[in-house]
């Protein structure tokens, strides 16, 4: 019998037990084409990475731009149906490498799942991301938070339009200095500053943070939003899968992309994220589509890098 693992680079042979193990749980192949009109980028620039786009003009004159995200081009070629919609890709995107200023082929695979979204979507999409890291690397974390917990708690604590942006900001570098000073400056009493300070300090193991929740919910929407985010990490609980999660309310990374959970994967040996996902619900919306969404991608290029992943 032929040993794939002799013959296929780290990527290729992660990527094929990925795409078996999304197939096997009820997901289809989603096949795309390498471009897509430039207007795609250009009106939902918000939602991509970096705004830089490798261009040409086909030959009937419009201007096309080589695939620099996966989910938009979904979104875009799909349609709503009744239930739920789940699929997975193994596609390529060109856009410019973390840490330098040159454009790069990176190689992605992932789901995305969209329609009727239930809380028991959300926790399927999360198991499926923790399943995936375990197909890299045994020694994996999988941090999670929840930006519907975030907004809520800062515009119940009278953060809201510029200051709550900044605030996110210092939040991602968990800059408790310059929380304090938006507060000062935003005239936020003591009580509410605190609370708002918490998001930085309440991270953790599920165990670790479960209690520490409810002291977040502030206001309607900030508590409608901890009781989901408790339901989802009771849930993984019970699916055994507790150890490997992490509750960090510091992944506010693009905001305009997602609106709920939100989630990043690291192994051992690799200094960066090497999954990212969510729900993107602003982009359907943005995209007048009628229908929730969330899902991941697994990126490939930095796996060749580290040493011992299996």
């Amino acid at each position: 019998m032929t040993d794939y693992r002799q013959i296929l680079s780290v990527e290729e042979w992660t990527a094929l037990k990925l795409r078996a193990l999304y197939a096997s749980q009820g997901y289809r192949q989603y096949k795309m084409r390498k471009f897509e009109p430039y207007d795609l980028y250009v009106q939902n620039k918000d939602f991509l990475m970096d705004e830089a786009v490798i261009t040409f003009t086909d030959t009937d004159g419009r201007l096309m731009a080589l695939k620099p995200d996966v989910t938009l081009s979904i979104i875009k070629n799909s349609r709503d149906e009744d239930g739920t919609q789940k699929v997975y890709y193994y596609e390529n995107v060109y856009r410019v490498a973390k840490g330098t200023q040159a454009f790069k082929e990176i190689m992605q695979v992932g789901v995305e799942c969209f329609g009727d979204i239930t809380r028991e979507d959300l926790v399927e999409n999360l198991l499926l991301a923790a399943k995936s890291l375990d197909e890299i690397s045994c020694d994996n974390i999988l941090e999670v938070s929840h930006l519907g917990v975030v907004a809520g708690t800062m515009e119940s604590c009278g953060l809201v339009g510029g200051a709550k942006k900044r605030a996110l900001v210092a939040l991602g570098e968990k800059n408790v200095q310059a929380l304090k000073g938006i507060c000062a400056q935003e005239g936020i009493d003591e009580e509410n500053t605190s609370a708002i300070l918490s998001l930085v300090v309440v991270c953790g193991d599920i165990d670790e943070v479960f209690a520490s929740l409810d002291k977040l919910a502030k206001g309607d929407k900030a508590k409608a939003c901890v009781a989901e985010f408790k339901a989802i990490l009771l849930a993984l609980q019970e699916k055994g899968v507790a150890d490997k999660i992490r509750i960090d309310f510091s992944l506010v990374e693009n905001v305009n992309y997602y609106s709920g959970l939100t989630f990043k994967g690291f192994v051992e040996g690799i200094p960066t994220s090497v999954l990212a996902g969510g729900e993107y619900n602003n982009l359907m919306k943005k995209m007048k589509r009628n229908a929730r969404a969330v899902g991941f991608a697994v990126y490939l290029d930095g796996l060749a890098k580290a040493e011992g992943l299996s």
